[in-house]
């Protein structure tokens, strides 16, 4: 499709207040809502027009210390707060997500760019499901009783031992633009369970959904500084977060290149940090899979939010005699996704987030092409320049940049393989790990394959399937620690060990 579907009005009054003209959001910080000490702000744009639609508060040092300092106010008000009575306020907040669906979706299209029915119908739903879940592990926050032998013991005395969880403090949360109310929930959510407060700085150019968020947290009950939003530029509020004394953990999803500089950051006062980091996901069709499922598995795996999703199967290896078949069939598909404005309720692809960004996609196309490779689809497009045409890039070697940095873009680059032991040494063959799939009807070569494949989740005949109770996150330079399930509160809870002679 090279025809863009055009702007279809808003349902909602905060959506069409946005596009009457650019207004000056304020940040929420212990309760209240105040704009920056400068008054400088940071326009906001919707990336399919590159209409301005919003300003918001360019935050830096002087508010993220006064967010910082209202979180550790609330700490210990919070996290004293019986497990039930958190639980209580987290089920409210994942329910006014639900009543007010249809506004948040559409902020988030105009916000990011994707499809309404992307943000309706997946996102913000399972941002609520994520406050859900972990309102029901509030009272799941267990310790463990041990029986020590110890070298000395008081005549006539027992020795009794046991651990306590207890909250790691004030978080930082820095969140990246692709998926902004869902990431964010996958922050906030577990951290606000395991009794922590929050200093949430969520990516400069798509903050209003998390605005939105603390408005809702606040009529959920959450008390003031409980969750504090700090919208700015991550060089000045995002390296504010990081670096900052106060803060005790930070949690982090973007880039790797920025993950490394929040862990120089953090040593400061050696916090605490977790890291979801990129990706370059690989998937691993054998000669027996069901190309009824492969191909619009991986289409869909790749082509979905145009590419922009960490986890996104950026890498294919098809065994050579169904090879021809599904990269025709990958690029068929991609060729009748019908792209346009996310508001539009026909529109399948959006734009991608900024032209900065399209610009990056389309030059890895450009110089793989330049280089040897071929591509199906592809293609720079629109008035602003942020529509990208979904592509299969092929005749590309294992060292060639398309084929070992994160795109992030609806590219996906496709190597035949005849060897299944040369396949998996070509998917591990990379800088990251965070996500894989196998595709195949052996469910013997399926469980071999996903054991030794180094990815932090491996899907069987899928791709990009999430839960609220599933972990997801990264190994080698995808990062460390886990969002998602159960294991995600590990990420904001300390062990305390109580030794006792009675």
């Amino acid at each position: 499709m090279t025809d863009i579907l055009p702007f279809s009005p808003p349902k909602t009054k905060r959506a069409a207040d946005m596009l009457a003209g650019a207004k000056a959001l304020p940040m929420l910080i212990n309760g209240e809502w105040v704009s920056a000490q400068t008054g400088e702000t940071i326009p906001v744009q919707d990336p399919a027009s590159g209409k301005e639609i919003a300003q918001i508060g360019r935050g830096a040092a002087y508010e993220v210390d006064a967010a910082v300092a209202a979180a550790r106010k609330a700490l210990p008000g919070w996290g004293k707060l019986t497990p039930r009575k958190r639980a209580l306020v987290l089920h409210r907040l994942g329910d006014l997500i639900d009543e007010n669906v249809e506004e948040l979706s559409e902020l988030e299209t105009l916000d990011q760019g994707k499809p309404y029915s992307v943000s309706r119908w997946a996102e913000i739903p399972s941002a609520a499901k994520q406050f859900r879940f972990f309102a029901g592990l509030c009272q799941a926050i267990e310790g463990k009783t041990i029986s020590p032998s110890v070298e000395y013991q008081p005549e006539g005395r027992d020795v009794h031992a046991w651990t306590l969880r207890e909250p790691m403090g004030v978080i930082g949360a820095i969140v990246p633009w692709n998926s902004p109310l869902v990431l964010t929930a996958m922050k906030v959510a577990p951290a606000l369970a395991a009794g922590c407060t929050v200093v949430l700085k969520p990516a400069e150019a798509t903050s209003l959904t998390a605005l939105r968020l603390g408005e809702l947290a606040l009529e959920a009950g959450l008390p003031p500084g409980a969750l504090n939003v700090v919208t700015g530029y991550g060089h000045e509020a995002g390296s504010a977060l990081a670096s900052h004394m106060d803060v005790d953990k930070i949690a982090f999803t973007g880039s790797t290149a920025t993950g490394r500089a929040i862990v120089d950051a953090s040593k400061s006062n050696l916090k605490r940090v977790s890291l979801e980091l990129g990706g370059k996901s690989p998937a691993v069709v054998l000669k027996d899979a069901d190309l009824d499922l492969v191909i619009p598995g991986l289409a869909n795996g790749i082509f979905f939010n145009a590419g922009q999703v960490c986890v996104a199967n950026s890498r294919a290896y098809i065994h050579k005699d169904i090879y021809d078949k599904v990269i025709e069939g990958i690029a068929e598909y991609g060729s009748k996704m019908q792209m346009g404005h996310g508001l539009n309720p026909d529109t399948v692809m959006g734009p991608v987030v900024s032209r900065v960004q399209a610009d990056k996609i389309q030059s890895y196309i450009d110089d793989a092409c330049k280089a040897g490779g071929s591509a199906l689809g592809g293609g720079q497009f629109g008035d602003n320049g942020t529509f990208i045409k979904p592509a299969v890039v092929t005749d590309v070697g294992q060292s060639s940049p398309i084929n070992r940095d994160e795109v992030f873009g609806p590219v996906i680059v496709a190597t035949p393989f005849e060897d299944t032991a040369d396949a998996i040494d070509m998917a591990n063959d990379t800088d990251f790990g965070l996500a894989a799939s196998v595709w195949t009807t052996d469910f013997s070569s399926a469980h071999r394959i996903s054991r030794v494949l180094q990815a932090g989740t491996v899907w069987l005949n899928a791709h990009s399937m999430f839960d609220a109770s599933l972990p997801i996150g990264g190994v080698r330079q995808s990062g460390y620690g886990r969002d998602s399930g159960v294991t995600a509160l590990d990420n904001y809870l300390e062990w305390k060990t109580i030794c006792a002679v009675v």
